[in-house]
């Protein structure tokens, strides 16, 4: 793509980078056939394509975002089914990422979407004031309906809809600590925490521990690390972004200076998908780049680690069928696609994978509250497809999709690594157990 940047706006480092983006679109058009919001909407302004026309017309003019620019880029779930489809190897994520930060800076929001954003903003990277929210929404639920048929309330609507009730008393593998090996160590490693599934779903986390500590690895929990930063970033809030992911990287390298750290694992795909960015992310910041870059080096998604480290032997086959949902800050962002596929198979589970399994379910951080009705659409679409499966169990590697996906089917929805954690010594997965005997047994 030819591009017309001056000299003064090249200077720019983040224009620099984008401008380079830009250039490797060859305008093939492959990314429509495979992003969600062009095959539901069939708009080209709605596709890759078209917000990178719209994007290189904002940044090259040097204007502000206009409404139309915030509408088609608010709409993109950052599920980056292009940058997999793209044959030209454009850098998607970077390009939109600085999209919303350049409208975050330029454009004022009706204020009802100001206040949503900011009350996401102020209250999901942190676990206790979201525990908070949990509550408070498990009251206002039946509300939701009311607020449903007020145009700019719609976010909160869907809040209340997604919010699954009270939540779970905090985990006690959750403190920070060492969770030590069973046996001789083989590794040592830093499990994060983060924000939103310590409140959510700790049975993820808890089960990752055992299985890891029977692998004959050391689990750390770090005291001073939180929420990655992604759910602020894709929202366009770079400075509160980088301000979480700074504390991280303190956090951990402190860690690595103190007793080693063979590599950080994250069990929540979106955190781990922006941890893997955090070098690109600081690269400008002299206080940072090297350590960040450090960090990035040794991020890994739970399934990355056990597929390189093996498993324990399963205790017995399992002998269930499950529809594994592909996250797609997993299969995209990361580029891990077939091992958890292949280990959920190894300790002896039937696994299928639904039909579009390339198609984002809708969740996408922040995205299924604060764009709900396209968000309903492909959550519908993405169910319709697993259901067709008949399985007994769906697996996925994310809790916004975890999330997302629970609320449109009756199925249990359980981590990959809760599974794996069941087949060889753990417990029944809380959410098996839930649904009855004849999955569970």
């Amino acid at each position: 793509m030819q591009t017309n940047f001056s000299l003064a706006q090249l200077a720019d480092p983040h224009v620099a980078a984008s401008e380079k983006i830009l250039r490797a679109c060859v305008h093939c058009g492959f990314c429509t056939a495979t992003c969600p919001t062009y095959v539901l909407l069939g708009d080209e302004l709605d596709s890759p394509r078209g917000r990178i026309y719209l994007i290189k017309d904002m940044l090259e003019n040097d204007q502000p975002a206009t409404p139309d620019v915030v509408k088609h880029v608010d709409r993109c779930l950052s599920c980056l089914s292009c940058m997999t489809t793209c044959p030209s190897g454009v850098h998607y994520m970077h390009l939109v990422d600085h999209a919303r930060a350049h409208i975050e800076q330029t454009y004022k929001r009706p204020f009802l979407d100001r206040l949503n954003r900011a009350l996401l903003a102020a209250v999901m990277p942190y676990p206790g004031r979201f525990r908070l929210a949990l509550m408070g929404a498990a009251l206002a639920k039946p509300f939701a309906p009311l607020l449903d048929a007020i145009g700019p309330l719609k976010p909160v609507a869907a809040m209340l809809r997604l919010a699954p009730g009270f939540p779970r008393g905090r985990s006690a593998d959750e403190a920070p600590g060492v969770h030590s090996a069973k046996g001789p160590r083989r590794a040592r490693v830093a499990l994060l925490g983060g924000c939103a599934q310590p409140v959510l779903r700790p049975d993820a986390d808890e089960a990752a521990i055992r299985l890891l500590n029977r692998l004959d690895v050391e689990v750390v929990r770090v005291a001073e690390e939180g929420c990655c930063g992604s759910l602020v970033h894709h929202m366009g809030k770079e400075e509160q972004a980088l301000a979480l992911a700074r504390a991280n990287i303190d956090a951990w390298c402190a860690e690595m200076e103190r007793g080693g750290l063979d590599a950080i694992l994250s069990t929540v795909s979106g955190c781990g998908t922006t941890i893997k960015d955090y070098g690109y992310m600081l690269r400008l910041d002299p206080a940072y780049a090297e350590k960040a870059q450090r960090v990035s080096a040794i991020a890994m998604d739970i399934a990355e680690f056990l597929g390189k480290h093996g498993l324990p032997k399963a205790e017995k086959p399992m002998g269930r069928k499950v529809a594994y949902h592909a996250a797609c800050s997993l299969q995209h962002g990361q580029k891990i696609k077939g091992t958890p596929n292949q280990l959920l198979k190894t300790v002896g589970f039937e696994v299928a994978e639904p039909f579009e399994s390339h198609i984002c379910c809708g969740s996408a951080g922040t995205y299924n509250m604060l764009q709900s009705e396209i968000a309903v659409e492909l959550r519908d679409r993405k169910v319709a497809n697993i259901e067709r499966l008949a399985p007994d169990i769906i697996a996925a590697s994310n809790i916004g999709c975890m999330t997302q996906l629970g609320s449109g089917t009756d199925i249990p929805i359980v981590h990959t690594v809760e599974l794996l954690d069941w087949a060889t010594g753990g417990p029944v997965p809380p959410a098996v157990a839930a649904a009855g005997r004849s999955v569970a047994a």
